[in-house]
């Protein structure tokens, strides 16, 4: 730790990092460089002293030597607690032994920023902290290369979805997270107060996406949703984000093909960028293939391998078995039983084995998890009003979204499809909570 009396040699605020070197850089150069970072790990060998300093995009060992380093700069080698924050200028030099090939000799030593000691987790790159003790403290966790490899990765998937989208010609929205009546029916929601109304935080942008696919053809948004849900399980957030995408002139079976090809574009642009994030992860994937199966056939299959199906839902237990059955392939689960599906899914003309009625709803399964659930929507008013009563809820509370299909609105589709959870599964998390940032559930209101 660093010595009260050297608290002066902490740096101010006026900091140039003009002249600095990322540390993936450094590896191509030669001379004299400045870098900035973290002090990720020390060693002291009495006469020779190593400092491994990290930034974002990697790590360089430092080595002072007793009798050729100042004795100023090998003794804040010495003291210099990890993950303070320091600028050092040095001297590049060829090194067999070194990672990468490179190490610096330290000419100034300059620190910004003093880590306070013992630090709360442990931030190695295999942490023996259990997760919610670095949730608790997940600002720091956040140093640790394997947590911001979870993000490395979720921006390629976010960036992948939106250059995926604007291919397809689709605009990007952004819509309201204060709605005035439930948009999923009988999802739990969260009240707030919205001046002298009663409101609620938003389950889903469907409604809206809705309204404008029926005047911009194609939308897409990435949209947080709250679901005040009480369950406290591996692959549910209260607060979570959707890819959401919604289609005019399309039905499901559009949607599905439009769905299917995103993924794969997306799981694309992770191999391409990431092979170091997915080896960390010890993690081997490939672009997917995709498989249709009607409800009723996955409902068979699954008798013949023990696994629970309900009269209108998959379990969790069948959706791992459609993902043994099927390692790396979407699994498109189609003609869903109408009694599955929200108020606005559009039923089919087809009637269920034991004569039940058929939706034009689906769900898409990857890796043994039910990743997005989409379909064909209601746009005839009278029908949408018939299905509001079927489900018990009030129409006088949908009044605009039933009128915005009273002038004009054409057959449309859609999907919603969880950012978390791809992530989640992409790198083979066990918890989704490792792929937020900073998630909220049922017990999770800080940091």
């Amino acid at each position: 730790m660093v010595k009260e009396k050297k608290s002066k040699e902490v740096s101010n605020y006026d900091i140039d990092t003009t002249k600095r070197t990322y540390i993936k850089d450094a590896f191509s150069k030669s001379g004299e460089i400045e870098l900035y970072g973290w002090v990720h790990d020390t060693r002291d060998l009495s006469k020779i002293r190593f400092l491994v300093l990290r930034d974002i995009t990697g790590r360089l060992q430092v080595v002072g030597i007793k009798g050729e380093t100042s004795d100023d700069i090998f003794e804040k080698m010495h003291d210099v607690s990890r993950e303070s924050v320091v600028k050092i200028k040095g001297t590049l030099k060829d090194s067999k032994q070194a990672p990468g090939g490179k190490e610096l000799n330290p000419t100034e030593i300059e620190i910004i920023s003093v880590a306070e000691q013992p630090l709360p987790i442990d931030v190695s790159d295999h942490s023996k902290t259990e997760l919610p003790k670095r949730l608790d403290f997940r600002f720091l966790d956040l140093h640790r290369e394997r947590a911001q490899a979870i993000f490395k990765v979720n921006n390629t998937l976010l960036q992948a979805y939106r250059e995926f989208m604007e291919k397809e010609g689709a605009f990007e929205a952004i819509f309201p997270s204060i709605i005035g009546a439930s948009s999923e029916g009988g999802t739990e929601v969260y009240p707030v107060q919205y001046f002298e109304k009663k409101a609620l935080l938003s389950q889903s942008c469907q409604l809206y996406k809705q309204m404008l696919a029926c005047s911009m053809e194609k939308v897409y948004a990435v949209f947080p949703v709250w679901r005040a849900e009480k369950h406290n399980t591996i692959r549910h957030l209260n607060e979570s984000r959707q890819y959401d995408f919604e289609m005019a002139f399309a039905d499901d079976k559009i949607v599905m093909d439009v769905l299917a090809r995103c993924v794969q574009h997306m799981v694309k642009k992770v191999l391409e960028k990431h092979s170091k994030e997915l080896e960390m992860y010890d993690v081997k994937i490939k672009v997917p293939d995709v498989k249709y199966l009607t409800f009723h056939e996955v409902a068979e299959l699954m008798k013949k391998h023990n696994c629970h199906v309900g009269k209108d839902d998959l379990s969790p237990e069948s959706e791992r078995k459609l993902g043994e059955l099927y390692p790396d392939t979407i699994v498109f689960v189609h003609d869903w039983p109408l009694s599955g599906k929200p108020f606005y899914i559009m039923p089919s003309d087809k009637k269920g084995p034991n004569g039940e009625q058929l939706s034009k709803g689906f769900d898409a399964i990857y890796k043994g998890m039910e990743i997005s659930s989409g379909g064909q929507r209601i746009h005839i008013p009278e029908l949408l009003t018939q299905r509001f009563k079927a489900k018990g809820m009030k129409v006088e509370n949908f009044k605009d979204y039933i009128d915005s299909f009273r002038y004009g609105a054409p057959i449309h589709a859609g999907w919603g499809m969880g950012v978390e959870r791809m992530t989640m599964l992409i790198l083979g998390l066990p918890n989704i909570r490792e792929a937020v940032l900073f998630p909220r559930d049922r017990d999770r209101l800080t940091p």
